[in-house]
């Protein structure tokens, strides 16, 4: 039978998506989309910034921030300080490196750490953010609480993640999730109702799917030909043949209407 899939978790832990992503893996996709790792690169970055209101005197807590590009791109544009959360440590170190050869360590640092269990006190920032990452997270609820514990009064909670969209089968729904090492999925209106129950005033929901559908073929003609050559001689023909054979499910995956993209701001009630 065809449904939402909802309830359901693969069994990802942190060191296994850890494992995946100070890899092969975490090139590749820094290979296919730049060192933002997230869909729309700068542009979307941007977006996300002034819908959140960023500016000098705003602090921000980029949750799964990997190499740190939005982090140092924020901080860059509009003068904010920002702190980079991360479990993998590699990817931290590797933020931390370049952070620092942009000269931008005043203004931004990352730590390690859980998401679901931040290493921060109560009320220490003004937004929480994130940018296509959350769907690597276990407890999304337990997420969403943490985000409230460590924003002000008033704060912000802004981010972009992959969603499903639309009806598929189990096994559709294993293909999808374990390909990218996904837990799961959450929709937009489940991510809207958990910050809803939560804390949270929604200012805005949007779905972003069709630009989503528009990416995702990007990444695969550039993957299919552009990057064929370069990924087969750096990481083996198996790991290509593996990249192109997942991306193509997800491809067709969006082109059917069953995954997608979304957009959430969200303010915490006082």
């Amino acid at each position: 039978m065809n449904e939402i899939i909802k309830g359901k978790h693969l069994d990802f832990t942190i060191a296994e998506v850890n494992e995946v992503y100070a890899g092969a893996v975490g090139q590749l996709w820094e290979m296919l989309m730049g060192e933002e790792i997230h869909v729309g690169g700068v542009r979307e970055t941007d977006i996300l910034a002034e819908k959140a209101g960023l500016n000098r005197n705003t602090t921000v807590l980029d949750v799964c921030s990997a190499l740190g590009g939005p982090a140092r791109h924020l901080a860059q544009t509009y003068g904010c300080r920002v702190t980079g959360l991360d479990a993998t440590v590699k990817m931290v170190d590797e933020a931390v490196r370049r952070t620092e050869l942009e000269g931008l360590s005043d203004l931004v640092s990352f730590r390690i750490g859980n998401a679901l269990d931040m290493p921060f006190h109560a009320g220490t920032f003004d937004v929480v953010w994130g940018q296509d990452a959350w769907c690597y997270i276990t407890d999304k609820e337990k997420l969403v609480r943490e985000a409230r514990r460590v924003l002000r009064s008033g704060g912000m909670i802004a981010f972009t993640d992959w969603i499903q969209t639309g009806n598929m089968n189990d096994k559709e729904w294993e293909d999808l999730n374990t390909f990218m090492a996904f837990p799961y999925m959450e929709t937009l209106d489940g991510y809207e109702k958990l910050l809803s129950e939560n804390g949270f005033i929604i200012g805005e929901k949007e779905d972003l799917s069709n630009d989503f559908v528009h990416h995702c073929h990007l990444y695969q003609d550039k993957l299919r030909n552009e990057l064929k050559d370069v990924v087969i001689s750096g990481f083996g023909k198996e790991l290509y043949k593996a990249a192109d054979e997942g991306l193509d499910k997800w491809v067709r995956a969006v082109d059917d209407g069953k995954v997608g993209r979304g957009r959430i701001i969200g303010k915490k009630e006082r």
